[in-house]
């Protein structure tokens, strides 16, 4: 039996806002529980040339680093013409990873109560070795074994071998910067009650509210997860919750920062359907074009057989990696990764507009997304391109961002971009409150939008970018 969705949000709202003595772990235990899995595990990630790599191959005709199975990824290089922003066209060296892969967490109740099955997962590019998965993230690839592995754990709940009930199950984008129009299946699946699931090594179960306050924490919960996470934020703030509901479970509804104080007073500025004719209107001026260009011969950048890099050392460089991890389903691999030339930053700005808070949204122009453009936060820099003399353009109200009070601040962590393509990379993510003195009127790719607003657009494919969605599931309940 298909849930309701009164069903599906009355089982989240429990989890994001239950007790402690209702979880099956305390929080002290799950960080002590991290640690240990950190120190016995055994990885190993060696820089090395690009042109060493044993299983990659440079194809001069097409200009482009493949697998030798041709299936994984390659690194392309792309042209892009638009007139979106002040820089009408670059070439840039892009992933491009056809395949749709899985983005999936297994639920179960325990004590009545909700619990996300939690994954201890090393990838190569991991800044603090491990950090908190979805139950299976695996490309076709992976869990097609095209590496010659074992399957990856719980895949047969995903694929329909076993039974269980789809809570959550969308099409959602990657980095449009750094990925060749790529989704991934984001899928949240219960199991019923009483059936037995084996708890496997570095598999954990978690509460929702025990996985908003480890997001607390620097780059502790992977990118993947918050992804699959930030999907569950509609269950939570539509208006059809039962009277004093929340109050029963224990939540502080006094508390001045957090969800409830982004809910209350749902009076938006901008209807949807006016916020739909916003974006249609964006998105038929604004071109894109992309076409494939060899890596040899793009503007700006050089492939000198050990890294491709810019040729002022800005933005990022693809370099190759030797990996050796002792718990995945193949323990030694080699690939290409994306490596930053610097931190970023991704901020959201919210004001009080007649009495409910906004976010200010930005409609933003990447070259590998799915439709010329999707919602992005008020600032988004990766790489460190808004430091002054890193970049030939100002970034707007990265000011306000960057300097913001204490007292303005709703959260701000370190948070990591996906360890298996990005190697060491994060970024700072901030939540900003601005006063009345802040302008109502924005530029006009910018949009006042209430997070039940955000969270309805969550609902469907590509219209939320992953730093957007990156930082709602950042958000305190």
């Amino acid at each position: 039996m298909i849930p309701t969705t009164q069903e599906i949000q009355y089982k989240f709202i429990q989890s994001a806002f239950c007790s402690e003595d209702r979880s099956i772990h305390s929080m002290e235990y799950l960080l002590k529980w991290v640690n240990q899995k950190i120190s016995e595990t055994k990885v190993k990630v060696t820089e090395v040339p690009l042109n060493e790599l044993k299983d990659w191959n440079f194809e001069e005709d097409k200009g482009m680093i493949r697998h030798k199975s041709g299936k994984f990824f390659s690194i392309e290089g792309i042209h892009i013409e638009t007139n979106f922003g002040v820089k009408s066209n670059w070439d840039q060296p892009i992933i491009n990873q056809p395949e749709i892969g899985f983005l999936g967490i297994i639920t179960k109740e325990f004590n009545g109560i909700l619990h996300f099955l939690i994954q201890a997962k090393i990838e190569p590019g991991n800044i603090n070795i491990v950090q908190l998965s979805p139950t299976l993230q695996a490309t076709r690839s992976n869990y097609t074994r095209i590496h010659h592995g074992r399957s990856p754990l719980y895949l047969e709940y995903f694929n329909g071998e076993k039974e269980s009930k789809i809570l959550i199950d969308q099409f959602q984008s990657e980095q449009g910067a750094r990925f060749l129009k790529k989704r991934n299946r984001n899928i949240i699946i219960e199991i019923v009650p009483n059936t037995p699931i084996v708890e496997h090594e570095n598999f954990i179960w978690v509460t929702l509210r025990q996985l908003n306050e480890l997001m607390r924490k620097d780059n502790l919960i992977n990118m993947d997860t918050r992804t699959v996470i930030s999907s569950v934020f509609f269950y939570l703030s539509t208006e059809s919750q039962p009277k004093g509901f929340l109050s029963d479970t224990g939540f502080n509804q006094t508390k001045k920062k957090g969800l409830l104080c982004l809910l209350e007073n749902n009076s938006p500025y901008l209807s949807i359907g006016q916020i739909i004719s916003w974006i249609t209107s964006l998105k038929f001026n604004y071109e894109l074009s992309v076409r494939s260009k060899s890596l040899l011969q793009l503007d700006c950048w050089t492939y000198d057989g050990t890294t491709i890099h810019h040729e002022e050392n800005k933005y990022f460089q693809v370099i190759g990696v030797d990996v050796e991890i002792d718990n995945r389903e193949v323990i030694s691999w080699n690939q290409p990764m994306i490596k930053p030339a610097q931190e970023g930053i991704l901020g959201f700005i919210i004001k009080k507009i007649d009495n409910t808070y906004h976010f200010l949204v930005q409609a933003k122009v990447e070259a590998g997304n799915f439709d010329i453009l999707e919602l992005a936060p008020t600032v988004q820099c990766l790489t460190g391109n808004y430091r002054t003399g890193f970049n030939e353009y100002s970034v707007p109200f990265i000011k306000e961002v960057v300097e913001a009070k204490h007292e303005q601040i709703w959260h701000r962590s370190h948070q990591s971009e996906e360890g298996g393509r990005f190697y060491h990379e994060q970024n700072l993510n901030m939540i900003v409150e601005v006063d009345d003195q802040f302008p109502l009127e924005v530029p006009e790719n910018y949009c006042w939008m209430t997070l039940d607003q955000l969270n309805n657009f969550m609902r469907f494919n590509n219209y939320l970018n992953i730093g957007a969605r990156s930082l709602i599931s950042l958000i305190s309940l």
